[in-house]
């Protein structure tokens, strides 16, 4: 399949269609679940459809380690060309790999005003027009909802998308009226998208619990595959 049509067929477009039409510059979406649902793979095939719109990425990472998000997107990369059966697959790999950028943070040995710093001395000054910021292994529950106010009047100045991954207590899953997770809600009015996953038998279903300022609670009609860690249509 050429490249142009991989992406027009990629089920992430029924994503953008539920959300009218995306999350949109100058906003945040999140994709929030417990660990180890999915998450991670959530982001990366996000960013990786980004990747193959010929858009920059850049991945802030507040893990301990980075190889680990090089390997999702290797892994991922590898399931969508083999799913697809994307021509001339290794140079479309070699491209984006260059429009890619990982950065790696200690949340709690960097301030928000060092953050946005860093990633304004990457976009401004290293010359790395990025398109989208994806962000993981935040911690909502010890992070400061001022955070996310300069983040998002930062993307709104240069105009950029973030997605960011929130964690979920496994043991104590406790959800507000309109089933938004309790640790995000002194964030929301910094979130315009929320999605969150749910495991099931076979797979993760996606559901929509923000769009914009709606609040929806509405299946996408989505589920990341358990094997290929894609996100694919029911």
């Amino acid at each position: 399949m050429v490249r142009k049509e991989l992406i027009k067929r990629s089920p992430l477009r029924l994503l953008e269609q539920s959300i009218h039409g995306g999350v949109g510059k100058g906003n945040i979406g999140i994709i929030a679940a417990r660990k180890g649902t999915g998450k991670t793979a959530c982001l990366v095939h996000i960013a990786t459809d980004q990747l193959l719109q010929d858009k920059q990425v850049i991945h802030v990472s507040f893990s301990s380690r980075t190889d680990h998000i090089m390997a999702w997107y290797e892994d991922i990369f590898r399931e969508i060309a083999k799913k697809r059966d994307l021509e001339d697959a290794m140079n479309v790999h070699d491209e984006i790999v260059r429009n890619r950028v990982v950065m790696n943070f200690n949340q709690h040995g960097i301030t928000a005003e060092q953050l946005l710093k860093s990633l304004r001395a990457m976009i401004s000054d290293g010359g790395f027009a990025a398109d989208t910021i994806v962000v993981d292994g935040y911690d909502f529950e010890t992070g400061d909802p001022r955070t996310l106010v300069q983040l998002r009047e930062f993307i709104r100045e240069l105009g950029l998308t973030v997605w960011i991954s929130a964690s979920t207590h496994r043991d104590s899953p406790n959800y507000d009226k309109n089933g938004v997770p309790a640790m995000l809600v002194p964030f929301l009015e910094n979130i315009s998208v929320l999605i969150t996953l749910t495991p099931e038998e076979k797979h993760i279903r996606l559901r929509l619990v923000k769009d914009h300022d709606q609040y929806r609670k509405e299946d996408l009609h989505l589920e990341l595959d358990s094997k290929t860690l894609l996100i694919r249509e029911e």
